[in-house]
């Protein structure tokens, strides 16, 4: 499938690097099939892990680990099928973001169980987050542009933000605001979902201007306007 993949995010140049380097050196019987299926698994991981975390504290450990695992799977699988020219873009595209998909409903799930967030706090997480995945996909099709970041903020720099994320809810789940008591992951949550809700109408409005101008409506002939 050809499209223009545009990732600004802080880390994304040095990651670049960083995952070229890596790629050219991985063993040849490690595949990016391999890798994908690592990440699916450790973001599954990093779901369940974060349901125990109230009740086990190293189970922020294993969650930063597993969320680790994630970023090498997840960003390296593509790098690979570039590097070693072995590039199959329709299905690594549906693949990587059908795997996204599921992944991030596990990871949701998990915090939604864990007794440290509003269940409908994760509900709206995870709409506003299957919004922005949705237009991000239509946009490639119609556009011909994947966007991976917005206002400096990609994968790897939320991955980091959800590590952070949770040390600090196992050492305390509640923080507070404005004089009351509140998760810490449902602040998180409602202020992730109002990010991810700008960024879905921005996208919407910036790609709908951008297809209204390349598709002007045709002029009627004269014998329509005769008519």
């Amino acid at each position: 499938m050809s499209h223009v993949r545009e990732h600004h995010s802080l880390l994304a140049a040095g990651e670049k690097r960083l995952l070229v380097w890596m790629a050219s050196r991985l063993p040849g019987g490690v595949t990016s099939d391999q890798l994908t299926a690592l990440a699916l698994i450790a973001m599954i991981v990093a779901g369940a892990s974060f349901a125990a975390i109230q009740t086990a504290w190293w189970s922020s450990i294993v969650f930063v680990g597993a969320i680790a695992l994630n970023w090498f799977g997840d960003s390296l699988d593509g790098t690979v099928a570039r590097v070693r020219d072995q590039q199959r873009p329709r299905y690594g595209y549906y693949v990587d973001h059908v795997i996204d998909l599921a992944g991030t409903a596990a990871l949701v799930a998990g915090m939604a169980a864990s007794g440290a967030m509003t269940p409908a706090v994760a509900f709206a997480l995870l709409a506003a987050y299957c919004l922005v995945s949705a237009e991000s996909y239509l946009a490639t099709h119609a556009v011909g542009v994947f966007r991976l970041s917005f206002a400096g903020i990609g994968p790897s720099e939320l991955r980091i933000i959800l590590a952070i994320g949770a040390v600090r809810v196992a050492m305390n789940p509640s923080t507070d605001l404005f004089g009351h008591r509140f998760f810490l992951l449902d602040v998180g949550g409602i202020v992730a979902t109002a990010g991810l809700l700008v960024a879905f109408v921005a996208a919407s409005v910036r790609n709908t201007r951008s297809l209204y101008l390349a598709e002007p409506l045709p002029r009627p002939c004269p014998r329509e306007r005769a008519a």
